[in-house]
């Protein structure tokens, strides 16, 4: 075991450190300096110190380089940029900080303290007002709802980076995101003429999970219509075509059983009419044979439904049906039961058991359609949400 543990630990060691090598090898020198900074913290190490120290030079090169580049370019559409690459100088710097100076096998790692927080407002600021600037663009001159959405995220970022001090932005951020929104109405309607279907159970058969809905962040549906005042983009028919509901099926099959009792017994007579004994002097008995028969009653009848969903654009390009998909569910009454004529000892216990199960009447037809559509109710979510993300913009 003694001889075990170094081996262990060794194997540790260099798996660490070549997890380093890759990273570094891989110019992702900001997960090298992560993990350095937190084993020197543990302990000093000559190989992490190192590394850290290679990481945080070959980074800030990388870095400034681009700064250098973006300030003399100086587009508006890299302010963004360039805050994020100061943001980054003065995160790192703040990491290598947490354990330097640090002295590992005599020599001594230290950097020069870089104030980055002028430059970090400066672009920030600069970003802050271009992202308003690009937002108030985009709302004054958009075509689509596409340029709606991103008037929106530009305004958000322009708000996140300018402290929220922008006129109107709160309002101006609120008119985007109304105007971006793509809105469709959920119409549930039965179509077949021999049966119908509650108006609750149509609705039910719609029903969305509000957290499903959640993730559709610029779809928003509505399941009744909210007024004349209100424009939607789409229309989602939700179909019942058909119901087909059987006839009510009854089966009946029979099983005898025979058996000798344990209960009922004769005694043995002697020719003279006594009980006969045995050798132990007890009395002889005959035990009777018992019989009995089990009735199986089957009760059985289903309902199938056949829908379709259909999306229409009331707006877009093209105008009209997009698509129709079909859906089907079904539901089912099934009910076994027994009735025991004749002796019980004649049965097993096990199957004497079945008599215990209560025959139950058919269900009406209303109950058997509501059961299926209730089954179709996680088939016709999931088309919604597909087809939303096929066909809705």
């Amino acid at each position: 075991m003694k001889r075990i543990l170094p081996i262990v630990l060794s194997a540790v060691i260099l798996s660490s450190c070549g997890s380093v090598t890759k990273q570094m090898q891989r110019g992702n020198y900001d997960q090298v300096i992560q993990k350095s900074a937190k084993k020197l913290m543990r302990k000093p190490s000559a190989k992490y110190a190192e590394a850290m120290d290679r990481a945080y030079k070959l980074a800030n090169e990388r870095d400034l380089e681009r700064v250098f580049f973006l300030e003399k370019e100086d587009n508006p559409d890299y302010y963004d940029e360039l805050f994020a690459r100061y943001a980054s100088l003065k995160g790192r710097q703040s990491k290598v900080r947490t354990v330097t100076p640090l002295t590992v096998d005599g020599k001594t790692y230290s950097y020069e303290y870089v104030d980055y927080d002028a430059k970090i407002v400066e672009s920030k600021n600069k970003a802050a007002e271009e992202f308003y600037q690009n937002g108030k663009k985009l709302m004054n001159n958009a075509l689509s709802k596409q340029d709606f959405r991103e008037a929106y995220y530009q305004l958000r970022r322009a708000d996140e980076y300018g402290g929220h001090n922008f006129p109107n932005i709160e309002l101006m951020i609120h008119d985007a995101r109304m105007a971006g929104i793509s809105r469709v109405i959920v119409v549930p309607m039965n179509t077949d003429p021999n049966i119908g279907i509650p108006q609750i159970d149509l609705e039910f058969l719609v029903a969305m999970d509000a957290r499903a809905l959640e993730k559709s962040e610029w779809i928003e549906y509505h399941f009744a219509h909210a007024g004349p005042n209100n424009d939607y983009d789409y229309e989602m028919f939700v179909r019942v075509l058909s119901i087909n509901i059987s006839d009510n099926i009854e089966k009946s099959s029979k099983q005898d059983y025979k058996a000798k009792s344990t209960t009922k017994f004769d005694y043995a007579l002697d020719g003279a009419g006594n009980v006969m004994k045995d050798t132990a002097g007890n009395d002889i008995k005959i035990y009777k044979d018992v019989m009995a028969t089990m009735v199986k009653k089957e009760k059985l009848k289903d309902c199938a439904i056949r829908g379709e969903v259909e999306i229409i654009s009331l707006t877009g390009q093209p105008v009209g049906s997009l698509a129709k998909v079909p859906f089907s569910a079904s539901s089912q009454f099934k009910n076994v039961s027994y009735d025991l004529i004749g002796d019980p000892e004649a049965v097993e216990p096990k199957i004497l058991k079945l008599t215990e199960v209560e025959e139950q009447q058919f269900p009406t037809e209303t109950a058997l359609v509501k059961q299926a559509v209730e089954n179709a109710k996680p088939i016709v979510q999931g088309i919604i949400l597909d087809s939303s993300r096929r066909y809705i913009n």
